[in-house]
């Protein structure tokens, strides 16, 4: 699998304004229904919310993998959120969030292509050169690049 593949194009956003965790969501989940990859932001917005509540989706280094397998998914993918300023979100290591990567699963892909694309997005950032790439991105077409 090719993380680029996967990555929403256009459901990229640098500087992204999001006061909170619940603002960032929303603004990628908008972008994922004005592309087509969402059919219902709001009810695609209560799965990753469903999955939100059996752990922590903040995983450290100011990074958030939220996630949610959901039936108004037209198409896996995922989007990226750059914030301007890092907001509060439960992590791992208690710090905030500069980076959120959404993933939009379709409820009828195959488990193993879900586990196979967020378990390369984690061992990707597992790599501390990767999250300082992330986090210093000024564009979409860097952070695309990051994943190539």
């Amino acid at each position: 699998m090719i993380l680029s593949d996967v990555i929403n194009k256009n459901a990229i956003q640098v500087n992204m304004r999001a006061q909170n965790k619940e603002q960032a969501i929303s603004m990628l989940a908008a972008l994922l229904q004005k592309d087509g990859a969402v059919k219902d932001s709001e009810r695609f917005i209560q799965d990753v919310y469903q999955r939100e509540r059996e752990g922590k989706t903040g995983i450290g280094g100011y990074i958030a993998i939220p996630h949610g397998k959901s039936e108004f998914v037209a198409h896996t993918c995922i989007a990226i959120g750059l914030l301007d300023q890092p907001i509060n979100w439960e992590s791992l290591d208690g710090n905030p969030v500069k980076v959120v990567i959404l993933f939009a699963v379709n409820k009828k892909d195959k488990n193993d292509y879900s586990v196979k694309m967020m378990s390369q997005v984690a061992r990707m950032l597992g790599k501390e050169e990767v999250c300082a790439q992330l986090l210093s991105a000024k564009s979409a077409e860097e952070l695309i690049s990051i994943f190539n």
